[in-house]
């Protein structure tokens, strides 16, 4: 039997990141999808609070991670790349020495800090979690791996291949046992090993295990090793991410579900639900669900035409700012102060985790040091107004601003304006209805992207 910690309430709260990849906002039980059951992450939200207006900082992986890591814009400090090292090894991009990350701040607090999974925050030594306040660090450095190596033992995988092989019929091919499946819907998939092997702090390691098992069973050690300090861990799975594998007992839970594409994306979601759920036992078993703030969300929107990953009910997805690329699932649960069954509307950001976990540890950033704010007053009463004023967001010749209901959209040449209050799908521009308010809003972003660095 596993021992369990005794509760103290004095003691400074732990914080968990649980981190998915490429979720869309549509996917989960809770968020409205009958087709995937995600009991252990719908419970998330069922104890503590879903924010339905809930954001990342940027439409893609590393922009939106320095934007969490750093609790601020990631544009601020000029990080204007979705960074992709695989292709360039020793690669010089990645979250720079001058930003104090969110594991740097609390390991100052006297927190030891896990990162367990992906990174994707540049991989020269010198970006390693290690050297970037992380006291522990497993998992792989760029924006993806293969789930299982080849030759794919144990799941059924699906390659993106142009030209299909020989014998491909239409948009697939699919070997004789069907269990490996190429489609020409987009490019070839991307060599995500080169140069991305697996870390255990800066020491590389063999891995054989499926990467959603292999880095829950690492957090459920982390969790047991330093259940006597207070800790911070960031779990940052990289299910539901490309490439599409999806283990042999989770695409027979899956089996009802007629399209193998849709099937493998089904088994890769459910089994990082069973993922989840083995970290909530984990932390209610050493007795810590008191003393832990757990946050659930991910780090942009589906790419629905690669994965099937649903943004229902909004426009676009992963790489755009419609609301699909930038509003994801986003939850939190602390037992004993955050009211469970809580939906919250007010807009909130992933740069908030930050403020928030630094509060908790005794340590408040202020508004120099973030763009997110400290978010338990609006979650337990204390204050009954809105946690932001406006939210902004900009990348490449994007970008976006909300303030209140109102929404102005760059669309690289055109502007855009929608009221999300009567219409989440952003099917009606109202900026030639609104001009006033379409210009003020433009002069408001205008004004916050020349801050920016490479943006005058």
């Amino acid at each position: 039997m596993t021992s369990k910690a005794a509760p103290n309430t004095a003691r400074k709260p732990n914080v968990i990141v649980l981190f998915a990849d490429d979720l869309g906002y549509g996917e989960l039980s809770c968020q409205g999808n009958k087709e995937i059951p995600t009991p252990h992450i719908d419970s998330i939200a069922a104890n503590g609070v879903r924010f339905t207006d809930g954001y990342v900082s940027a439409p893609v992986c590393s922009p939106s991670r320095a934007g969490l890591m750093s609790g601020r814009y990631q544009a601020r400090f000029g990080y204007h790349t979705n960074v992709m090292p695989h292709t360039a090894k020793g690669s010089n991009l990645g979250i720079p020495a001058s930003e104090t990350t969110l594991a740097e701040h609390l390991q100052s607090a006297g927190y030891r800090t896990g990162l367990i999974g992906k990174w994707h925050l540049g991989s020269r030594k010198d970006f390693n979690p290690i050297r970037n306040g992380f006291d522990y660090f497993f998992g792989f450095a760029h924006e993806g791996r293969y789930f299982v190596r080849p030759p794919y033992d144990g799941v059924t995988t699906m390659l993106r291949k142009r030209p299909l092989p020989k014998g491909g019929k239409g948009n697939r091919w699919i070997s004789p046992d069907g269990k490996l499946i190429y489609h020409n819907l987009l490019g070839n998939e991307p060599r995500y090993n080169l140069h991305n092997p697996i870390l255990r702090g800066d020491k590389v390691v063999e891995e054989k295990r499926y990467l959603t098992d292999a880095f829950t069973d690492e957090a459920v050690r982390f969790i047991e090793r330093e259940k006597q300090s207070p800790f911070f861990l960031f779990l940052s799975y990289n299910a539901v991410h490309s490439p599409l594998q999806g283990a042999d007992a989770y695409m027979k839970k899956m089996s009802h579900i007629d399209d193998v594409h849709r099937r493998i994306f089904a088994a890769m979601l459910a089994n990082l639900d069973d993922s989840v759920g083995t970290v909530l036992r984990k932390i209610r078993d050493v007795g810590l669900e008191e003393n832990t703030l757990i946050f659930f969300l991910s780090d942009n929107g589906g790419p629905t035409k690669e994965l099937t990953s649903s943004n229902h009910p909004l426009a676009g997805g992963k790489g755009r700012f419609l609301e699909g690329g930038i509003r994801v699932p986003f939850m939190a649960q602390w037992k004993g102060r955050i009211p469970p069954g809580q939906v919250y509307r007010n807009p909130v950001i992933s740069l908030d985790i930050y403020a928030t976990a630094a509060a908790l540890a005794g340590k408040p950033v202020g508004k120099e040091r973030t763009d997110g704010v400290d978010l338990m007053p609006f979650l337990n009463g204390k204050n009954p107004g809105a946690p932001h004023a406006q939210l902004f967001w900009c990348y490449r010749q994007g970008g976006a601003l909300r303030q209140g209901d109102w929404k102005l959209l760059k669309d690289r040449k055109d502007w855009k304006l929608f009221n999300l209050a009567t219409d989440i799908e952003e099917n009606h521009n109202l900026a030639a209805k609104n001009l006033k308010k379409l210009e003020e809003m433009k002069v408001e972003w205008l004004k916050l992207r020349k801050t920016m660095p490479g943006h005058k």
